[in-house]
């Protein structure tokens, strides 16, 4: 039978402004995989991080098989078998792969005196081979990619042998066969006795990995089911307290509309492979493809963040050279990264500030200071227009869910008011109600004569957005199509068209 591992009841936090948990409640048993669902902003990653100590609760309970359960930081959290695994990427990009897993806790040789990187590179690889992972212990983090990154992540917590094991948003930047990869490791986990709580906005993956869904809404707990029993409809209502409507689809694009972005022959060692394509005015152009198709990369090309080796760029039929990002943006392009705590935003300052980033010279009056009512005017605009969850536009990104923070990056690029929009996996990691909204708003622009890009790994996603998908594969377009055309099983064959 199982026992119960973690126990927590009443449990209360609150941040400057706004009170995130209010008389919360959660349980994990043993051997079990317990999901915990929520619109961003519910208090989900808040509840799991008083559970491993990186906030302290105000009020409540929490026990551990049985005895209170003390958490004062992250450490004791991990001392005491509790391991989690971010939504946000915690790694050291300069550091190598093996020295990020074992951080702190490296094998050493001659009294502790010297690292021993033979034997940290053989506790590595044999941590991988569980995994079944393919990835050098000797490569530093930050010439990985996401979703590389992001099995790293999984690898550090399970090298604690935890018998609790948080993840939050695992397979966000994972494709189908990694994924399938982790939960043949969670199937291993929860069979040795294990407790997972598995925190997913992907409604397809409860079936296939959980045991039980505990929902939360506004900080609050709403009520837990065997997931056996539930249907995704009913589990959606308790999320969000609203029906949602999201069978939208993407109206034609004339033909006859003009190019206002044009990539011809676009190279680049090792990620892209004269590529070419052409992007409308007021159409949504989608690209997909399984990871490492190169995707980010032509994104980061045309924003001028990476060069490219030959090719041409035309914006509204005029040549451009794209040497950094501000070119781009004095082109017009907006770029949405997948990476958005890396690229996208500055967490430690508040939602007024982001929001403006890209757009200082507007706030800037002829004296040279900053016009401090016209940005928060702008900002105010920003928050109302995409609801963003926020006490205030004073408040701290770091303070706001991981969707909120995505909204912000979006209105930064609306308040610039860029007519083309490079937006790379621009509803990762968030909720379904949220979703929605996004989608709408992607409409709303096209509609208004804004052309975006939109790369996403959710097929459903680019097919219900998307005028026109291009699919590439291994740094190639091996594929085009409209959406009248397109069909799952079209885009992956494109998609695993090898060159």
């Amino acid at each position: 039978m199982s026992k119960v591992l973690i126990e927590m009841k009443g449990i209360n936090k609150s941040f400057p402004g706004v009170q995130a948990l209010k008389d919360c409640q959660f349980e994990l048993l043993s051997g079990e995989v317990h999901a915990l669902m929520g619109e961003n902003g519910a208090g989900k990653s808040t509840l799991m991080k008083v559970l491993t100590g990186v906030y302290q609760k105000d009020e409540g309970t929490m026990t551990y098989l049985g005895k209170e359960l003390v958490v004062p930081n992250a450490k004791a959290a991990q001392d005491h078998g509790i391991a989690i695994i971010h939504q946000e990427l915690n790694l050291a990009p300069d550091l190598t792969v093996a020295q990020n897993i074992f951080i702190g806790r490296e094998p050493r040789m001659l009294l502790g005196l010297l690292l021993d990187e033979k034997e940290l590179n053989r506790k590595v690889k044999q941590l991988f081979a569980r995994m079944n992972l393919d990835i050098d212990p000797n490569e530093l983090v930050e010439n990985l990619t996401v979703a590389k990154q992001q099995m790293v992540e999984i690898a550090k917590a399970l090298s604690y042998d935890s018998q609790v094991l948080i993840m939050d948003e695992p397979t966000a930047a994972l494709s189908d066969a990694e994924i399938d990869e982790l939960f043949k490791i969670i199937h291993q986990l929860r069979e040795s006795g294990v407790g997972i709580v598995y925190i997913s906005h992907r409604m397809d993956e409860l079936k296939r990995i959980t045991n039980r869904v505990t929902v939360m809404r506004d900080g609050q707990y709403i009520g837990t089911v065997p997931t056996k029993d539930v249907t995704n409809e009913q589990i959606i209502s308790m999320m969000v307290g609203r029906e949602i409507y999201g069978s939208s689809k993407p109206t034609d694009v004339k033909k006859n509309k003009e190019v206002v972005l044009e990539a011809i022959g676009l190279n680049r060692r090792g990620a892209l492979k004269d590529v070419s394509f052409q992007l409308r005015k007021g159409e949504i152009l989608g690209f997909a493809g399984l990871v490492g198709a190169g995707r980010t990369e032509l994104a980061r090309a045309i924003f001028g963040a990476d060069s490219i080796d030959s090719g041409e760029i035309r914006v509204h039929g005029k040549k451009v050279k794209m040497k950094e990002p501000h070119d781009a943006v004095r082109a017009g392009i907006g770029y949405l990264s997948e990476d958005r705590k890396r690229f996208g935003c500055i967490v430690d300052m508040d939602v007024k500030m982001n929001v403006a980033a890209a757009s200082m010279n507007q706030f800037i009056n002829p004296l040279g200071f900053v016009n401090s009512k016209k940005m928060a005017e702008a900002a105010d605009g920003i928050v109302q227009m995409l609801k963003v969850k926020t006490p205030s536009i004073d408040q701290e990104l770091k303070f706001l869910s991981g969707g909120n923070q995505q909204k912000v990056v979006i209105g930064k690029w609306l308040t610039r008011d860029c007519d083309i929009l490079i937006f790379d996996e621009p509803t990762r990691g968030i909720d379904i109600g949220a979703k929605s909204e996004i989608y709408n708003l992607l409409n709303e622009l096209a509609a208004s004569g804004k052309s975006i890009i939109m790369i996403s790994s959710e097929l459903p996603e680019v097919l219900r957005m998307s005028h026109r998908i291009v699919v590439m594969c291994e740094g190639r377009v091996t594929g085009e199509m409209s959406y009248e055309d397109a069909t799952q099983e079209q885009i992956m064959r494109y998609a695993t068209m090898r060159g």
